[in-house]
């Protein structure tokens, strides 16, 4: 393996994440962790920090996807500035999705939905 691209959405929690950068460290396994998908960016930034000070404490061989986009649906959404994820602002896992934005969605009473009506077939 050359580089190991955790999915940390699909790994089952906090600790597993940690142990997959562990075991990639003790292989001197770089990590990316990826980020492509809707809040992704938000629980990824977390792993790259706690690499960076814990794990590997280098930027070396180190890489982290951004898609920039859908962040400004989260309380705390990811930043970036030259290339790097700042910290969070905020306590917690940065995964909140604003208030306005559940209640606009949710099913079936959200505007959203009276919107676009969804036909049901019997």
């Amino acid at each position: 393996m050359d580089v190991c691209q955790i999915d940390s959405c699909r790994v089952a929690g906090v600790n597993e994440n940690l142990a997959v950068l562990l075991m990639a460290a003790k292989f001197n396994i770089p990590v990316c962790p990826h980020a492509g998908g809707v809040g992704l960016c938000e629980c990824v930034q977390h792993l790259a920090i706690f690499d960076y000070l814990r794990v590997s404490a280098s930027l070396e061989n180190r890489v982290i996807e951004f898609v920039d986009h859908l962040h400004e649906h989260f309380t705390d959404p990811a930043r970036i500035a030259n290339g790097h994820y700042l910290l969070p602002e905020r306590p917690g896992y940065s995964t909140e999705i604003l208030q306005r934005l559940c209640l606009h969605t949710s099913y079936p009473d959200g505007p959203v939905w009276n919107d676009h009506p969804i036909s049901v077939v019997t």
